[in-house]
């Protein structure tokens, strides 16, 4: 694994928001690559989704988050008593997410990745896997289709840590296509973005109680 790369923030346009489903508690946003979630800490890093869309629903706030290079399915809360129901869900795994990516190679049909990580603070955000004080951490992963080259698999996390299927897939030995954290030389240099796109959301709704289930395809791999 390599030394995480400088951050060259560019972020993309994103006119009209893509905001997939509103009401009056909760957003669902279908986040581009290389948008930031949330505002960074440099001034040339305020550009977010989080500020765009409170640019427009000056209520909205953050709820979980996604990797800058990743795109795809966000909920954010509208009010203090949806994000803490929100919130409340996503600390108890009542939140559903599922993940498309394209690998290097072909994976078996189906498996779980259990290894444990924790963050390379010399090298932070990297992660790394650490059997001894990381934190516990589970992929499950379901090969979809191959071309012998790279494969497109359909990723499910049982946790929720930073980096996790990043880490998982390249720790098995399929790296995600374009990441520049912990491919390969030949997985990074095989796509220009990250390839590795939130496909599936499913909660239930924070007022209501009524399941929400929300899908899209990722476009571009």
């Amino acid at each position: 694994m390599m030394k995480a790369p400088p951050l060259i923030y560019q972020p993309p346009a994103t006119d009209p928001l893509p905001v997939l489903y509103q009401d009056e508690a909760l957003l669902i946003v279908n986040k581009p690559a290389g948008l930031l979630s949330v505002p960074g800490r440099l001034p040339e890093h305020r550009d977010s989704l989080l500020s765009r869309l409170q640019a427009i629903y000056p209520d909205a706030l953050t709820v979980h988050r996604l990797d800058m290079a990743t795109s795809g399915l966000m909920v954010f809360a509208r009010g203090k008593e949806s994000h803490r129901a929100l919130s409340i869900a996503f600390e108890k795994r009542q939140v559903h997410k599922r993940y498309l990516a394209r690998v290097l190679g072909t994976p078996d049909a189906s498996g779980l990745v259990d290894r444990p990580l924790i963050t390379d603070w010399p090298n932070r955000p990297r992660q790394i896997v650490d059997h001894d004080i990381g934190k516990p951490s589970q992929t499950e992963w379901q090969l979809l289709s191959s071309d012998g080259e790279t494969s497109l698999v359909k990723l499910t996390p049982i946790t929720g840590r930073s980096h996790q299927l990043r880490v998982h897939m390249a720790e098995i030995g399929h790296p995600i296509l374009g990441d520049q954290f912990y491919g390969t030389d030949a997985s990074r240099v095989m796509a220009d973005r990250l390839c590795l796109h939130a496909s599936e959301l499913g909660l239930v709704h924070p007022v209501t109680g009524a399941p929400l289930s929300f899908e899209t395809e990722a476009l571009l791999f």
